[in-house]
């Protein structure tokens, strides 16, 4: 499975986790098969939040079978969600940690109630330092 984890910066599978999907510099593309790792840039980092915020765009042709975030905003994870991409919380601070958690299947999906209501300075509250 391809997944997508978005990081504050590139240091592999030791990369730190966001704490929010748009807002994160980096995408991180790990193959839970092979472990193998790829980071994109976020071309899209200095966006409105709210409909600006273009995930797919930004992502596509990766074949991404999910997302692991930090945190998201309810734009975001609809978009995501009608293009059948599964949307989980990271509660762990670094990719390995990350996708560990993510083959162990202890990660719990992101629904509307639990996205982010709102884009403010500093943790969300829902995902771990």
């Amino acid at each position: 499975m391809n997944i997508c984890i978005p990081i504050t910066r590139d240091n592999g599978i030791r990369s730190p986790v966001s704490l929010h999907f748009g807002s994160a510099p980096i995408f991180m593309i790990v193959d839970t098969g092979s472990g193998a790792c790829r980071a994109i840039a976020n071309r899209n980092l200095n966006h409105d939040h709210g409909g600006m915020c273009q995930p797919l765009a930004q992502l596509a042709g990766e074949g991404l079978d999910a997302i692991v975030v930090g945190g998201i905003g309810m734009g975001a994870l609809g978009k995501l969600k009608t293009a059948n991409i599964c949307v989980y919380f990271s509660e762990h601070p670094t990719v390995e940690e990350t996708v560990a958690a993510f083959k162990a299947g202890t990660l719990r999906e992101v629904t509307p109630a639990t996205a982010c209501a709102h884009h403010g300075n500093g943790p969300h509250g829902h995902a771990a330092q």
